[in-house]
């Protein structure tokens, strides 16, 4: 399969993937903007990166997530492309790809082991976090509108969900 076709890969099937819309662009700004507040603030040594930046995980999986993070330790996994498990991924939600983001992406982030996985949906506008335990995702969070999404991995990073769905 070609590295940065717009598709992805998705346990073995190429599922087409348009460009995104205007609202999910913004959304994503959003994110990066708080992302970068945090990183001024505490100065994280880490490396984030928006989409289009493939993620290879095995085989059958090549993703393209709107935004990841990899720790400092973690480095060594990037290289052209991203070869194995972020440390935080968020994907936004849109009509033409919330199944496979809900589904089978989540899967596969939990059984390669992405420690924190954020769903943004910008049509109810609500966000939900996921954090590994045990090799197993569970809800830690389910925000609103007007609350904030609090990483674990990351002290102190907060999405504020007023300023995404302003």
């Amino acid at each position: 399969m070609p590295i940065g076709a717009p598709y992805q890969y998705i346990n073995g099937c190429l599922i087409d993937w348009p460009s995104r819309t205007v609202n999910h662009q913004l959304t994503l700004a959003a994110v990066a903007t708080a992302f970068i507040t945090y990183e001024d603030r505490v100065k994280n040594e880490g490396t984030y990166l928006m989409r289009p930046i493939e993620v290879i995980l095995g085989n059958q999986n090549s993703f393209q997530p709107d935004f990841v993070y990899v720790a400092e330790e973690r480095r060594d996994i990037i290289r052209d492309y991203i070869y194995g498990p972020p440390d935080l991924v968020v994907e936004v939600l849109w009509e033409k790809n919330a199944y496979y983001d809900l589904r089978p992406k989540k899967d596969t982030y939990e059984k390669y082991g992405v420690k924190e996985y954020v769903i943004i949906d910008p049509i109810a506008q609500n966000a939900d976090l996921y954090v590994l335990r045990d090799g197993v995702y569970y809800l830690h969070q389910k925000t609103q509108k007007n609350e904030i999404v609090h990483s674990l991995i990351l002290p102190g990073f907060a999405i504020e969900l007023a300023k995404v769905f302003k």
